[in-house]
């Protein structure tokens, strides 16, 4: 038996290594993982939860790739509604702007949304099924995610076909973009991922060269964070909170599928990319504990979080020999015992 036959198969990382109602974390950053939180209507499924958002009222926006694409729920996890069916083909981020209007970035049709809350399209970036062409830099060619900065600005990580960010105004006039394929500074392996802070700069999840950028609003580069490996998701509240939730994902080869201290994990860092805390297994797993693919998250006004995950997406890279479940655990909850209450800025 080689060494990769070993690694196909030991199926240990199918055995889960926490209990129900797991802690995660320790000191000041502690929460407690609440399972099966959302009540689905009868014969629902999320598939995969892409994305996540919060509204002011802490309602809960899932973004997910059945056939109804937003669902949303009341923080206790109650269904509310749904909407987006036929509009969206493969959901992938999900932004929440202080107004409670909401974007919506599906890579697969190459288009951002802007949405009221409800459903309505109040504004569209690109166009429908039409990607650009790829690696032109023109958007969008399966774009990721988007951001708003304060001053109402639109930013959108064009990340699979693309190594780009571009910048738009308010009305979707398009200003800039920036960024090439590569590993030095400005240059982007998958930028997967993008947020702002309260004074504009603006920060890239570059997923492939394990780092997040960071840029001023015209797209200068100002600093890097070197120690998360492949971040997914990243968050940051609207509040004078230096505090940025980072979704990391695990292992991305065969090779190393069963090495630990990788992911998948959220940590949780200060604006100068300082690790507070981690929270998660240290490897892949389907525990309360553990993660697979966290790809969204979102914190509410009481400092507890929300994880979406794409576990269909990455089971093959970790049990590439082990059928995969009919329903896997897509969605959780984290609720805040110590850590940060987000406190919105004026």
């Amino acid at each position: 038996m080689t060494v990769d036959d070993r690694l196909t198969a030991d199926t240990s990382l199918l055995k889960p290594a926490a209990s129900a109602g797991a802690i995660l974390g320790d000191g000041n950053y502690r929460y407690e993982m609440i399972e099966d939180w959302a009540k689905l209507p009868d014969n629902w499924s999320f598939r995969e939860v892409a994305a996540v958002g919060v509204d002011r009222r802490d309602n809960v926006y899932v973004f997910n790739r059945s056939e109804h694409p937003m669902m949303v729920f009341d923080r206790d996890g109650n269904f509310l509604r749904s909407w987006g069916e036929g509009l969206f083909p493969r959901a992938h981020g999900l932004h929440m702007a202080p107004d409670d209007t909401i974007f919506l970035t599906d890579d697969t049709d190459h288009t951002v949304r802007r949405c009221t809350l409800d459903g309505k399209v109040l504004l569209q970036l690109g166009t429908s099924r039409t990607p650009a062409p790829f690696m032109s830099g023109a958007p969008f060619h399966r774009c990721t995610h988007t951001a708003l900065a304060p001053n109402g600005d639109i930013y959108v990580s064009d990340g699979y076909g693309n190594a780009k960010v571009h910048k738009y105004a308010p009305d979707g006039r398009h200003l800039m973009s920036w960024g090439e394929c590569g590993i030095d500074p400005g240059e982007f392996n998958i930028p997967h991922n993008i947020t702002c802070d309260p004074d504009g700069f603006v920060y890239v999840a570059d997923r492939e060269n394990h780092r997040v950028q960071v840029f001023d609003s015209n797209g200068r580069y100002q600093a890097e964070w070197n120690h998360l490996h492949r971040p997914c998701a990243i968050y940051m509240p609207y509040c004078r909170c230096p505090i940025c939730y980072v979704g990391e994902l695990g292992p991305g080869g065969g090779i190393n599928r069963r090495f630990h201290n990788l992911g998948p994990r959220i940590s949780i860092v200060d604006h100068t990319g300082k690790i507070l805390a981690r929270l998660g297994g240290e490897k892949p797993g389907l525990g309360p504990g553990e993660f697979i693919g966290p790809h969204g998250i979102a914190v509410d006004s009481r400092g507890d979080i929300y994880v979406g995950e794409v576990p269909r997406t990455f089971w093959r890279n970790f049990w590439p020999d082990e059928p995969m479940p009919d329903e896997i655990r897509c969605l959780r909850k984290l609720r805040r015992i110590a850590g940060p209450v987000p406190k919105i800025s004026e």
